[in-house]
């Protein structure tokens, strides 16, 4: 193989057998459950990265199901998000991340940085109750219900929810283990289409564990949660923040 053919072929790993394919990355029916709570101020003090800021000591948990990713196939997911601004801008910085699939979770930590790591994340209907449960390992570590599609909501309101930015914080290590990027991005969905959209009675409980400190940011009040279901593209990101950069100097 030349080393123009290495070039070439080199957007993902391993280079002859990817683990993913290029986008773009297109989701139809994609289902979410997104609940808002309020936390501990300290908490967000110690994990949202400048420049970010936070306003209000609030946090979103979603859960996720994936009917069919372009690309990435049918899988489920859960996030903790924090509702941050950069430069007067609103969005979510994603604080963790949990799939159940290794090409999304690949593809999401090269490609933009999601802080993804493998679990056990559900999305489902129990008669009429929409149940949301995360397990890492044997371990249940987040559980989440909703009454089942009980008051549309206009699709202006699910729109704003999904079509603000998100915020990632890309590290890639060097070979000798030091830092190579270090960097913040930003990303939006593109081309969204509202399928649906529902308010009704929600609960979240966290649990604590090890290597999935999502108990880390408590749940002190749950403020709201919503239903959507859409399409988008998941669009390919770009760097707002290089923190090599700022700290050798450079701009």
């Amino acid at each position: 193989m030349e080393i123009s053919d290495v070039v070439r072929g080199a957007y993902s790993m391993p280079l002859t057998s990817p683990s993913y394919p290029p986008g773009p990355y297109r989701f139809v029916d994609r289902e979410h459950l997104i609940i808002t709570y309020r936390t501990d101020p300290e908490a967000l003090r110690a994990f949202v990265p400048e420049p970010l800021k936070w306003t209000e000591p609030l946090v979103r948990f979603e859960f996720m199901r994936m009917a069919g990713g372009t690309g990435f196939g049918r899988y489920a997911g859960a996030a903790q998000m924090i509702p941050v601004i950069l430069d007067g801008e609103a969005g979510s910085y994603t604080h963790a991340m949990f799939l159940d699939v290794h090409a999304p979770i690949s593809g999401g930590r090269e490609l933009w940085g999601f802080p993804q790591k493998l679990a056990a994340p559900r999305l489902e209907v129990e008669h009429d109750v929409l149940i949301g449960t995360l397990d890492y390992g044997p371990k249940r570590i987040a559980t989440a219900t909703m009454g089942y599609k009980h008051t549309m909501v206009d699709h202006n309101v699910a729109m704003s929810e999904l079509s603000e930015p998100g915020f990632l914080l890309k590290i890639v290590p060097h070979v000798d283990g030091s830092v190579r990027i270090c960097e913040l991005v930003r990303f939006f969905r593109r081309d969204i289409v509202i399928k649906g959209a529902w308010h009704a009675p929600v609960s979240l409980e966290l649990r604590p564990h090890a290597l999935a400190r999502l108990e880390s940011l408590p749940v002190r009040e749950v403020v709201s949660g919503i239903h959507i279901i859409a399409d988008f593209t998941l669009a390919l990101g770009e760097v707002v923040h290089d923190y090599l950069c700022q700290s050798s100097g450079g701009h």
